[in-house]
């Protein structure tokens, strides 16, 4: 397999001969208000430009994963640009619906025993942060990629750490395993996604998995940097374990 990251949650798997789209934010540097009540009111989203250009990270793609809809997962411009007959598949029915109103023909549910292409598929659940903020965040998911010619992977999400993550891990055993740990927050309500303590618990969890950090930097509610996560990582002698690509970057396994 090969991850390609492109830009905060947006990644490219290349898995058992497919592409897979992730959850695509296309935007161009600036192009929304910021997420308010949370830092850097005065810098729009996306807080940086793509790696590449549009029709680069779209070019071959045969199936999209959108985990959920805001819009730093799903936006306009991916709205825009991807083809309408393509392949793509969403949390749930409403979701599902929503994408379809935007003229998607082909938009499937993700389920716990969905197979593309031989490929399994099998959604996961996560917390979109925790407590009160929950309600706020909403629904979201993750996705295990399992095929015979290759190792498990754990797509995991918008989601804290918390025991359905250890679950997933105790049941599928990925061997690799991205997260989004940009420890993302508004000013009140504590993180919505992973920080570097819960990238530490999921290294606990799977000590011989490669974990990749992502969803980093380019909005303006981000909470941890990749240089401080680099120097936790560092610190806590898991640099073996952890690895934190650059907008661009991509690893093959």
């Amino acid at each position: 397999m090969n991850i390609h990251q492109i830009r905060n949650a947006t990644i490219v798997v290349e898995y058992a001969g497919k592409r897979f789209l992730i959850d695509p934010m296309l935007a161009e540097k600036g192009t929304y208000p910021p997420f308010p009540n949370a830092p850097r009111q005065d810098q729009n989203n996306p807080l940086i430009d793509l790696p590449t250009s549009i029709d680069n990270i779209i070019n071959g793609i045969d199936a999209v994963i959108v985990t959920h809809l805001h819009y730093d997962h799903w936006d306009d411009a991916a709205v825009k640009a991807l083809p309408k007959d393509i392949k793509l598949f969403a949390q749930n029915e409403e979701d599902a619906a929503e994408i379809r109103n935007a003229g998607f023909q082909n938009v499937e549910v993700l389920h716990e025993d969905s197979v593309f292409e031989g490929i399994q598929l099998i959604k996961t659940k996560g917390e979109h942060g925790r407590g009160e903020i929950l309600q706020l965040a909403g629904l979201v998911c993750g996705v295990v990629f399992k095929h015979p010619t290759e190792q498990t992977l754990y797509v995991a999400g918008d989601t804290v750490w918390y025991d359905a993550v250890q679950k997933v891990i105790d049941t599928h055993k990925p061997e690799i395993i991205v997260v989004n740990a940009g420890d993302n927050q508004f000013f009140e309500g504590g993180s919505l996604i992973m920080g570097k303590d819960d990238v530490h618990e999921v290294v606990k969890a799977a000590p011989n998995a490669k974990i990749i950090a992502v969803h980093m930097e380019a909005v303006n509610h981000w909470g941890l940097s990749r240089e401080e996560l680099k120097s936790f990582i560092d610190e806590k002698a898991i640099t073996s374990n952890v690895l934190v690509p650059n907008d661009g970057e991509s690893y093959s396994f």
